[in-house]
């Protein structure tokens, strides 16, 4: 049936993909367990993806990014307070954390530590990813400046940064001590950071 549908084959792969990277980092990703988990031969592996390096700037455009904005960016697109909005998205974050996620860390950070120092296309394809995230960040601190929900002084795009640095930071010392509760540590520590951008009510 998959060799039937083109689109579902490709889909597959890239799936089974994006958790064999997960797991083994791409420099140690194994095309053979690849193609047992997806279920499919050589061929159809190669007619979509000619190279394993190719396979991996696939993962990286076509999950990596959808899994990113999706959980950080898409949410902040209509928020009217960034703050809670992204307080939501923390909680929401650490409801989901269980022993997979902190053994294996953020998909995005774990490719930038181990790609970027040794190809270009990796770094590239990566840190558009990362600008998008920060751009949505800053973008959406900006609209909470303008609706009074963000205090003025606030540098948006300075703010943005810090944000991503921190969170990616929280998930590298987690995996690395594989401690949940460092996780959740760190955690009350951006929520502090974020409560301290709410603009200051009016005094009427």
């Amino acid at each position: 049936m998959l060799a039937r549908n083109p689109d579902q084959t490709r889909k597959t792969l890239l799936e089974a993909a994006y958790e064999e990277i997960r797991h083994y980092g791409f420099q140690a990703a194994s095309l053979s367990r690849i193609l047992t988990k997806a279920g499919l031969t050589k061929g159809a592996l190669y007619h979509h993806f000619p190279t394993k390096l190719a396979l991996g700037y696939a993962v990286v455009d076509e999950v990596i990014h959808e899994e990113i904005l999706n959980c950080w960016a898409t949410p902040l697109a209509d928020c009217e307070d960034p703050v809670d909005c992204l307080v939501n998205l923390l909680q929401k974050a650490a409801e989901g954390a269980g022993r997979e996620f902190i053994e294996m860390g953020c998909p995005l950070n774990n490719l930038a530590q181990e790609m970027s120092p040794v190809d270009e296309g990796f770094r590239q394809k990566l840190g558009h990813i990362y600008t998008l995230w920060r751009q949505a960040l800053a973008n959406a601190l900006a609209r909470g400046q303008e609706n009074g929900k963000v205090r003025p002084d606030v540098n948006p795009a300075a703010a943005s940064i810090f944000i991503v640095a921190a969170i990616e930071g929280c998930l590298g010392m987690a995996k690395n001590a594989r401690d949940i509760n460092l996780l959740f540590e760190c955690g009350e520590g951006l929520l502090h950071y974020l409560d301290t951008l709410r603009a200051k009510p009016l005094n009427l």
